[in-house]
């Protein structure tokens, strides 16, 4: 990984994209990030996913507790869980309100069942100059070290 900074930026709703990020943190060093929103997503399932579907059809961008300092930065791991076929809201905010030119994001999703879907593609059209390399997609919490590992090796950072 050589003297860059990096940072992991994650959005957690049930603790799987959260546990990904540690293993990730474990590996690369880098320091946690967690992507709060102001306002808390209901526990209930079924509550967060009707929340999620709604704020898909209307580009919702919720308010963040916080932006983090990205600038300190050059290695952003971003992590998401995968709502309705994309990136979570509060991700959306997370990186539409940051400036990541010349940095580089590695995308990481846990999902229930649909894989990744268009959540890298969207990750770059809102961070339209970074550099959005190859993401690690990982089903509910099966995130394996040994994966995780070679994928960043995979990566050249």
């Amino acid at each position: 990984m050589s003297d860059k900074k990096i940072l992991i930026a994650y959005y957690s709703h049930s603790g799987n994209t959260k546990e990904a990020a540690e293993k990730i943190q474990s590996l690369t060093g880098g320091d946690l990030f967690e992507i709060k929103p102001a306002n808390e997503y209901p526990k209930d399932y079924n509550a967060v996913v009707n929340q999620a579907k709604q704020e898909k059809a209307d580009d919702v961008r919720p308010e963040l507790v916080s932006l983090g300092n990205v600038k300190a930065y050059d290695i952003l791991f971003i992590g998401t869980p995968v709502w309705w076929y994309t990136m979570a809201s509060p991700v959306k905010t997370f990186l539409a309100e940051n400036n990541f030119d010349g940095k580089i994001i590695v995308p990481f999703c846990t999902h229930g069942g649909g894989g990744a879907s268009s959540t890298y593609t969207d990750m770059q059209k809102l961070a339209p100059d970074a550099v959005v390399k190859q993401g690690y997609t990982s089903y509910e919490n099966s995130a394996k070290d040994d994966e995780i590992k070679e994928w960043v090796s995979s990566l050249n950072l």
